[in-house]
């Protein structure tokens, strides 16, 4: 029977229809992932798209809160 004996094409059989077996479920995981990945690609675009035209932000160090471009403008105008 060769070098292999019935046991070692016993496990090769299970591992093939574990893998390959089973209406295709390795490639409807496959499939799943890859549709996720896409997703999760698209949603880091936008995402990036839309912080693109929005101003930075800054902290203000000395009372400790996050102050928009818009709100530290007004400040600057207000004392000078």
């Amino acid at each position: 029977m060769g070098t292999f004996s019935i046991w070692h094409w016993l496990i090769v059989l299970a591992v093939v229809l574990i893998l390959f077996g089973g209406g295709g479920k390795l490639s409807r995981l496959m499939g799943d992932f890859g549709k996720g990945l896409k997703s999760f690609k698209k949603q880091v675009k936008d995402d990036n798209s839309d912080n693109a035209d929005a101003p930075p932000v800054t902290h203000n160090r000395e009372t400790e809160e996050v102050v928009s471009p818009t709100a530290a403008e007004n400040d600057k105008a207000a004392k000078g």
